[in-house]
């Protein structure tokens, strides 16, 4: 399709630093899902990425020309918010009441909800930013639940422009969705799309049932009527660059990193990696294990639990409060069962390198990702882009976006810890032959639905 692509996140897909000693700012592109999901798109179609640059408040004004013009280099569009914006919009209404509540997290929720105004004004600063730029043919692709007011607000300006919005994170069902004051609004904002676009059928359709609820709109397949125009939803779970993984996961340098993680040692080793959240269901986790240790003795002093826990929004209570009872659990559970030369679990709070991250695909026995509730989890998918050799097993949460592709891992309820601990077990004693098995179909499904695929399918949906 002619025209160019307008991509417009939260974040640009950079990372801005400032240098020492009045060097020049750095400007150096982000590693993650949506940076490599949208390179290609973006640079095909000559077209712009909007977002927040990040905190230049360090910087003085020639710092800020400098970061400005290495954007533009690199066709991004910065739209800049001063440090109250980013508090008010970003972190008390998009994390502290919207991430809760699309989480299934009402006890979360702040006794009192304050920056809608805020979060209005910067969304429509995207919006303004878009229709600054845009030109007839343009598409506009809008990401996530930052910004759900932008489509709408884009379609007063442009009424004629073609608008995709995708969700990365659950819609939630419409009793929990309901608890926010400004639902109806919310979910206006994202209907200003022509396509809206979630990982699973199951967040599509509270979607759904929402928009009849709140507005008496009925779907026609998956299309709604609304004010005079024809709104689609679909489904598009997104991928990885699993060629990229599986490639480094051949590199000598994870190659070192797996050894030197197996070396003089003999027993099984399960992995978690998550950012530190109360979704990803850790604590649940930990019990599991221990539960593992309760019910299967034998695998006591021979299996190592490692689990990566990167920092995140560490400046929100809730995220303080589970990393105390993550920490509490783990070193109960050391204490009650470690020996001299044993301990069962190995925690990390801190982030690590890409080389080490492939590096734990490779060496893990169990790879375990039981979130409580996620949009999609790529590091399930990673794991298994990584897994070149057919080794290694995946325990995978059922309420994981993930789930409803890799029906080949072990599927669990997180919140039955016993069910989760028995999974484990069953995956350390799986035979070789069925593991890789597995991990053939897995590997072949991951390698097939890549992030390339999600992209090219959403645009080609939004173009038709």
């Amino acid at each position: 399709m002619s025209g160019r692509l307008l991509i417009v996140s939260n974040r640009l897909p950079v990372t801005v630093s400032a240098s020492e000693k009045g060097g020049r700012p750095q400007v150096r592109a982000s590693v993650g899902g949506l940076a490599t999901g949208l390179r290609t798109p973006h640079e095909q179609s000559k077209g712009l990425w909007l977002g927040w640059p990040g905190d230049m408040s360090t910087l003085d004004e020639a710092g800020r020309d400098e970061v400005r013009r290495q954007l533009e280099s690199r066709r991004l569009v910065s739209v800049e918010l001063s440090p109250e914006e980013v508090t008010a919009y970003y972190d008390r209404i998009a994390n502290s009441v919207l991430w809760p509540v699309c989480h299934d997290r009402l006890d979360q929720l702040p006794l009192r909800v304050e920056g809608w105004d805020v979060y209005e004004r910067v969304n429509a600063r995207f919006a303004d930013a878009v229709a600054a730029v845009w030109r007839p043919g343009d598409r506009v692709w809008v990401h996530d639940y930052h910004l759900l007011r932008v489509p709408a607000l884009i379609r007063e300006r442009i009424p004629n422009a073609r608008i995709g919005f995708f969700l990365h994170i659950p819609f939630p069902t419409p009793e929990i969705f309901f608890a926010l004051a400004r639902r109806r609004w919310l979910v206006t904002g994202m209907l200003g799309a022509d396509l809206i676009g979630f990982h699973t059928r199951r967040h599509r359709g509270h979607f759904a049932a929402a928009v009849h609820r709140l507005l008496g709109a009925d779907a026609h397949g998956n299309e709604f009527d609304f004010r005079g125009r024809r709104v689609r939803v679909g489904v598009f779970p997104m991928g990885i660059d699993a060629k990229d993984f599986a490639m480094r996961a051949e590199s000598e340098a994870v190659h070192t990193e797996a050894v030197r993680l197996r070396r003089n040692d003999t027993g099984p080793l399960l992995v978690g990696i998550d950012r530190l959240d109360y979704s990803k269901g850790i604590p649940r986790r930990l019990l599991a294990v221990e539960q593992l240790l309760v019910k299967h003795p034998e695998w006591r002093e021979r299996i190592r639990f490692l689990q990566i826990a990167v920092p995140s929004r560490e400046g929100v209570r809730a995220y303080r409060q589970v990393r105390d009872e993550v920490e509490s659990l783990v070193g109960r559970i050391n204490g009650m069962y470690a020996v001299p030369t044993w301990a069962p679990i190995h925690y990390v709070h801190r982030g690590i390198s890409r080389s080490l991250l492939i590096g734990l695909y490779r060496a893990a026995d169990v790879m375990v990702v039981t979130p409580v509730r996620d949009g999609m989890n790529l590091v399930a998918k990673e794991f298994v882009a990584a897994r070149t050799d057919d080794g290694g097993v995946l325990v995978l949460s059922e309420f994981a976006g993930a789930a409803e592709e890799l029906s080949e891992a072990l599927i669990v309820n997180p919140y039955d810890v016993d069910e989760t601990a028995e999974a484990m077990h069953t995956a350390l004693v799986m035979p070789p032959n069925e593991r890789a098995q597995r991990m053939r179909a897995l590997r072949a499904h991951v390698t097939t639905h890549d992030v390339a695929r999600w992209a090219n399918e959403f645009l080609d949906a939004l173009g038709a």
